[in-house]
């Protein structure tokens, strides 16, 4: 008789989860996962996908506008909040089936219920107690907001992907990719957006430079973006909608206020103690490079471990544990180099190191800049500019870093993403054809170094 019920037990159905779970099941092994609300997950349910469909319906606003400078006569459109919603729901729907078909095809039993461990090796789902060999924390994390009165008032992302209606005027708190994908969809389809951010520019951590020119494009969309406010309070109006009050004594009325602040892992209530699970101090699991936790059965994936906050890499370490225990093939995942991309309008792609990292760590560095109206915007008539960055090392001629903000930019920046991880030079970039006419090419011809004046280097 085997020694446990399972070879693995994988607590949490989202990306990372059913990665590692259908991979091992498919080599052979006895697996099982849980889940507490629906398989699939934040990227699936709560985020990526349904986030990226409304900012593919967002975007056929700029589409019926530049008609008209292309010969196009387009009749005034209108926008059904309520029909984006219910074809948003049908897709998530059918994708949730395509899941659950998956994990049963590789033999994987689903087990409905919320996981929390007894011990080491014994994980209690619903009332009852599973034991197994390995045990996989997958669970993800949520959305986070400040202690402040009012607070009971707002509504995170998750809540924003199923309004039943359109705010006409929304506040949204926060500065990263979640807060400005969410302003880029709700100005677009016609809602009034007022953004506040604690620091001086948008999305903190990506390049300096990408920061201002996203600021600068979203202001010119009429999105209204407050720098260095923060939020004391939040009371609802008499009237109806509510009112926000910052420490300077600004006050923004709204329909709804959003906060976009954080997202902290679902480790409360885990049973982490009780295995030997050790966490940080934002509760996140401390795992090694082989994604093992301090007990050295119990792994744990993507966002719960709190590092590189992205969907494929959650998949990828979840494969790379099946792979080393269940396919005698020891892999790791590789950490460096992850391209990221902001779905913001226009959109973000990015990989490698930033202008001030690529300091930090190699010195003096070069740098290459072009901000350029893009064809199609000749004829549209909208001043929207595209900005591309490179980072060279100047002593190897290393490529170090590629940033674009402008249409198509996460797809052209995925390309360039494997240069980078195969250590491209800048003399291979100029080397290469450039694709004619496209904004793609720009990363192939720049040739003048960009030096920054030493006033604002000095800052």
């Amino acid at each position: 008789m085997p020694r446990y019920d399972f070879d693995l037990l994988t607590i949490g159905a989202g990306s990372g989860g059913v990665a590692c779970s259908r991979r091992a099941g498919a080599y052979g092994a006895r697996v099982a996962i849980c889940e507490e609300l629906r398989v699939g997950g934040t990227c699936v349910l709560r985020g990526c996908v349904p986030k990226k469909l409304l900012v593919y319906g967002a975007q056929f606003a700029d589409a019926f506008a530049d008609a008209a400078g292309f010969g196009w006569t387009v009749a005034p459109p209108s926008f059904d909040w309520p029909a984006l919603i219910a074809a948003k729901n049908n897709e998530l729907d059918r994708l949730e089936r395509i899941y659950i078909n998956m994990l049963k095809n590789s033999g994987v039993e689903i087990i409905d219920g919320r996981g929390v461990l007894v011990d080491p090796h014994t994980v209690e789902i619903a009332g009852r107690s599973y034991t197994a060999e390995n045990i996989l924390i997958a669970v993800g994390g949520h959305p986070t907001v400040p202690d402040i009165p009012g607070i009971e008032h707002v509504i995170s992302s998750n809540e924003a992907l199923d309004l039943p209606q359109l705010p006409r005027r929304i506040v949204i708190v926060g500065g990263g990719y979640i807060a400005v994908e969410f302003a880029g969809i709700f100005k677009a389809l016609g809602s009034e957006v007022v953004e506040l951010i604690r620091r001086e520019d948008l999305l903190h951590g990506f390049d300096d430079d990408i920061r201002v020119a996203l600021a600068l494009e979203m202001r010119g969309r009429g999105v209204e973006i407050h720098s260095r406010t923060q939020v004391e309070r939040i009371e609802q109006a008499a009237a109806g909608g509510y009112s926000v009050f910052t420490r300077i004594g600004q006050e923004f009325s709204a329909d709804l206020v959003m906060y976009a602040t954080g997202r902290k892992p679902n480790t409360p209530g885990l049973g982490l103690e009780a295995a030997g699970v050790k966490v940080n101090d934002n509760g996140a699991v401390i795992v090694d490079e082989w994604q093992r936790s301090s007990r050295p059965n119990i792994y744990a994936v993507g966002d719960v471990t709190d590092r590189i906050n992205l969907t494929p890499v959650a998949i990828a370490e979840g494969r790379a544990i099946a792979e080393t225990l269940y396919n005698n093939n020891p892999i790791t995942m590789d950490h460096a180099d992850v391209p990221s991309a902001v779905f913001s309008q226009p959109p973000i792609g990015a990989v490698g190191l930033t202008e001030d990292e690529a300091r930090r760590q190699y010195g003096e560095v070069d740098v290459y800049c072009a901000r350029f109206k893009p064809m199609k915007n000749t004829l549209s008539g909208r001043d929207e500019r595209t900005f591309v960055k490179l980072v060279v090392d100047p002593r190897s001629d290393r490529v170090l870093g590629c940033h674009m903000l402008g249409a198509d930019a996460p797809e052209i920046v995925q390309g360039l993403a494997i240069a980078i991880k195969c250590g491209a030079t800048k003399k291979q970039f100029d080397q290469t054809v450039g694709i004619h006419p496209s904004a793609a090419e720009e990363f192939v011809t720049m040739r003048e170094k960009f030096v920054r004046p030493q006033k604002a280097a000095a800052e």
